[in-house]
């Protein structure tokens, strides 16, 4: 009884252990996989699709090899036994033929939704049974990742919050990114998939929410000591809801002026959440162009410059610089001339060249 029983009480123990094993998973937060917005729905079916793909080769793999071990094990002597057996076209076409398959369908399924759920590509529904209004204009939403926190400017509502998105139920959200030093990353899980935010660049995301809730947006790019509390809640609200919001967003709120932005990008962690009822006109460009604080000259003016053909290498004597950083010791361009040779440099230039270029 005992020695029949001890394999018993092995599997029973073992199964024990899985189990407990898998408990901490009853926790887990499903959100990924069970969304409130489109693209993230379509995100989640695509990982179903092949996960479910990937198991028509694995399952059987898995089951064969413990028939396999199990039928022809040492103990069993009426198994076949074929010393000599080498090959099978049947078996080699099962073998090489079914992955094959599953290879081209991934490829294809891989392929289609990369170009369909692009982060670039303006939405064309709402859901899997409406499409987009022809009438419907997105809500725009640009955002700066700051050390650590998130910065949401509402160009069409003229308002901007810390730490804080909304947004109307089944109305497409055009996001434009940045970050104002290093590189984060925006992901609000109920939405859709994650989006790189870079300095001096811009990138963008089209989402749409389907569902009234409350949602929780964070960073999912490592980016110093307080990226831990880089986190934001992302409200999804009803037309008449987000018209209040916005409203009181004003009503509360106090100006974001440049200065009040140079302040804001200071690193600090925890930030409680702000609201602003106007936004320095310009704001966000600037902060895109790395020129805020008006001393330095914008990306965009450089990038002019040098399609217009650049100041040209007897130029470069005339560049007025400025000390940059704590040290003083490195300088940054801060007019293409200085005041003393503008009229010699004009003539040369002024041709290919704007005013506002000059400045």
């Amino acid at each position: 009884m005992t020695s029949n029983s001890s394999p018993f009480k092995s599997i029973l123990l073992r199964l024990g252990l899985l189990l407990a094993g898998l408990l901490p998973l009853a926790g887990c937060n499903m959100v990924v996989m069970k969304p409130s917005g489109d693209i993230a729905v379509q995100q989640a079916d695509l990982i179903i699709t092949s996960t479910l793909l990937m198991l028509v080769i694995i399952v059987p793999v898995i089951a064969l090899t413990i028939l396999f071990a199990w039928r022809y094990r040492q103990a069993n002597k009426s198994a076949a036994y074929e010393p000599d057996w080498d090959h099978s076209t049947r078996l080699e076409l099962v073998i090489w033929g079914a992955p094959l398959l599953i290879i081209i369908a991934l490829g294809a399924i891989t392929w289609i939704s990369t170009h369909k759920l692009d982060p670039y590509r303006p939405l064309d529904r709402i859901d899997a049974e409406r499409p987009v209004p022809a009438d419907v204009q997105p809500l725009i939403v640009e955002v700066v990742a700051l050390d650590w926190k998130w910065l949401f400017l509402y160009p069409q509502q003229g308002i901007a919050t810390v730490n804080e998105l909304a947004a109307p139920v089944d109305r497409p959200i055009q996001f434009k990114l940045t970050s104002s030093t290093v590189m984060n990353a925006f992901y609000v899980p109920a939405l859709a998939g994650m989006i790189y935010a870079m300095p001096g660049m811009e990138t963008k995301l089209h989402a749409v929410i389907n569902k009234v809730g409350v949602y929780d947006g964070f960073s999912s790019n490592f980016s110093g000591d307080g990226f831990s509390h880089m986190r934001f809640k992302f409200h999804g609200m009803s037309e008449s809801d987000f018209a209040s919001w916005v409203e009181r967003s004003k009503a509360e709120g106090s100006q974001l002026t440049r200065a009040d932005y140079l302040a804001l990008e200071k690193p600090s962690g925890k930030e409680p959440v702000r609201r602003y009822a106007s936004v320095a006109n310009g704001l966000y460009d600037a902060i895109v162009n790395r020129c805020v604080d008006g001393s330095k000259m914008c990306m965009a003016q450089m990038m002019a410059i040098d399609a217009a053909g650049g100041g040209g290498k007897g130029a470069i004597d005339g560049l007025a610089s400025k000390p940059w950083g704590d040290e003083g010791q490195r300088t940054y361009v801060s007019a293409l001339c200085t005041p003393e040779n503008a009229g010699d440099f004009a003539p040369r230039n002024q041709a290919q060249q704007s005013p506002s270029q000059l400045r």
